[in-house]
């Protein structure tokens, strides 16, 4: 059934909006009436059953982990989950997870669990979310669940902000770089090819090579445009195919300084996710099943869905990892330790937290290696176009003489 988009006025004239599963408008209708509101306009949305569709709208992770928290402590103070629901429905900045909210609400008033109210989102709430979630509602400490995942958003914020943090500068640097060079192709370039036409100077290669260049974009300017918006959705939809991104994911593991920070980064992701599971209560194999899907390496991946066959059929989760060498030694290592103490969960939390602090050194000394190389890479560009415009100019002079 579609999903609709309706405005509503309840018997006692107070205007309410949100989405609602039906067969027809005729059928929305009368559930609305039976709800007790008056229906004044809906608009079919588009979406299949489960989901509002709206592809070029999101929910932000911000807003998520907002939620999160809002939820946690709501349920803390004794609010019931209906009433917390539609509090942060009304608090979100999102229309659509307003909308989305609101329709959890009303599943969860007419019976459902959470849980598989929030499963019919998977594109805001993940399979980890929903299933800490479950594990909450089936012990009774839904609590407990909220605050193991809000933890688990606030470190996974904190690991991605500092990561992009350190990525700023190089991109506005290369940027500028990028937009100055431009410039200078097509405005000052052609300009001197002009002067050593006029002269009749026999140009060498570097310099036949930039002012060939700079006619082209100053003719063709248009095309760079196109080539910068169509680069990267060219290697977005590269990296959707398996081959593309078993290649991309490979080459991430092979460069040297890059190298350093995909594993660990991985491995903190793992460590910290496997450790919330399994101190909500998630099986080790259904745990390691649920990691495998939210990894975005392909390599790391594959290893977390091979090791959980191995789980089943009773290896240690410390001696299946250990077939691979994309995990550091210590994961191995300390792994063991938690299996044979039982507390794994513990240890996978401290060595999440070892490598988050890892990854914010890594980040730091990447940034560190990235300006010099930036210097370098600027220094270079310069002295080559500066030699190759000035180098028939001596051999004028030096004609001349």
């Amino acid at each position: 059934m579609p999903y609709y988009s309706y405005v509503a006025r309840s018997r006692e004239g107070k205007e309410e909006s949100g989405i609602f599963e039906a067969k027809d408008k005729t059928d929305l209708a009368r559930k609305l009436y039976k709800e007790g509101y008056i229906l004044i306009s809906a608009k079919d949305t588009g979406g299949k059953k489960g989901r509002f569709s709206l592809p070029f709208l999101g929910v932000s992770f911000t807003e998520k982990m907002m939620f999160t928290r809002n939820l946690r402590v709501m349920i803390g103070a004794g609010v019931s989950l209906p009433r917390a629901l539609k509090i942060s429905s009304q608090v979100t900045e999102s229309k659509r997870f307003k909308q989305v909210l609101l329709d959890i609400e009303r599943k969860v008033v007419k019976g459902q669990n959470l849980s598989d109210a929030l499963a019919a989102y998977p594109d805001i709430f993940p399979e980890l979310f929903v299933n800490i979630i479950k594990v909450g509602e089936g012990s009774g400490t839904l609590e407990k669940s909220l605050k193991i995942i809000e933890q688990q958003m606030e470190r996974e914020h904190e690991v991605r902000s500092k990561l992009i943090s350190a990525m700023i500068y190089p991109a506005v640097i290369v940027l500028a770089m990028l937009g100055v060079g431009f410039l200078m192709l097509i405005k000052v370039v052609p300009q001197l090819a002009k002067t050593f036409a006029e002269l009749n100077i026999d140009l060498p290669p570097t310099t036949q090579l930039v002012i060939k260049t700079g006619t082209l974009l100053a003719h063709f300017w248009y095309l760079l445009f196109f080539l910068i918006f169509i680069f990267p959705f060219l290697f977005k939809r590269l990296l959707k195919t398996k081959e593309g991104k078993r290649i991309f994911d490979r080459l991430t593991l092979k460069i040297p300084v890059i190298s350093s920070l995909v594993v660990k980064t991985n491995s903190a992701s793992m460590m910290r996710t496997l450790s919330s599971l399994i101190s909500a209560g998630v099986p080790l194999v259904r745990s390691l099943k649920i990691i495998s899907g939210s990894l975005g390496n392909i390599y790391y991946k594959e290893s977390l869905e091979e090791s959980a066959e191995r789980v089943k059929r009773g290896e240690k989760l410390s001696q299946a990892l250990r077939r691979y060498n994309i995990y550091p030694l210590m994961v191995n290592q300390m792994l063991e330790i938690g299996e044979e103490t039982g507390q794994t969960a513990d240890v996978l939390k401290k060595l999440a937290l070892f490598y988050e602090e890892e990854v914010e050194r890594a980040t730091k000394n990447l940034t560190s290696l990235i300006e010099p190389a930036l210097l370098l890479l600027i220094g270079g560009v310069v002295g080559f176009f500066a030699i190759s415009m000035i180098q028939p100019m001596y051999s004028m002079l030096g004609a001349i003489k």
